[in-house]
């Protein structure tokens, strides 16, 4: 069966992690099983310096895994391997509904689009990526052939989403 994914994209600053986070619990509210999967920096860490796991990765270790009675979490550190392509990670994701995707700009999954006026960067990212199937903005779109939602409107993107994906009871 294929995966089930919709992406979140935008430059710095449009929004994409607040409407992804509205997102998962809009979605999850409807009672769909929801996974994510952010694209970071290369220097992003989610261990801290002095933890035990930060030590076993800081010693070589090429995978650690964290292991509690509320959650895991698996590090691999790459030590000069690429990048893994997002197929490779979808791969390693446990069954569910719906895979949402922040960032990734260049995948080729569908994609909303935020936008907004505080950001960074305010070029189109829709104009050269055919994926863009949507935009959320904070502002009036114009000029545009694609269905544009108000970036606080999260019952209409979901409901664009459920759509977009055939995620139907």
């Amino acid at each position: 069966m294929k995966r089930r994914i919709f992406g979140i994209t935008g430059w710095k600053n449009s929004g994409k992690t607040t409407l992804t986070e509205k997102l998962v619990a809009e979605l999850v509210r409807r009672g769909w099983k929801v996974s994510t999967i952010k694209h970071a920096h290369h220097d992003f860490d989610i261990d801290k310096p002095g933890a035990d796991s930060f030590r076993h990765r800081q010693a070589g270790a090429m995978e650690v895994a964290v292991v509690s009675g509320r959650r895991w979490a698996l590090m691999h550190e790459l030590r000069g391997e690429d990048e893994p392509t997002l197929d490779a990670i979808l791969s390693r994701l446990a069954p569910c509904d719906i895979v949402l995707v922040e960032g990734y700009k260049r995948e080729a999954h569908k994609k909303i689009e935020t936008r907004r006026l505080e950001a960074k960067d305010r070029t189109p990212l829709s104009a050269g990526d055919p994926h863009i199937v949507a935009i959320a903005s904070d502002f009036h779109i114009v000029g545009e052939d694609l269905p544009a939602f108000d970036l606080d409107d999260t019952n209409s993107i979901a409901d664009f989403i459920e759509r977009a994906t055939g995620l139907t009871r």
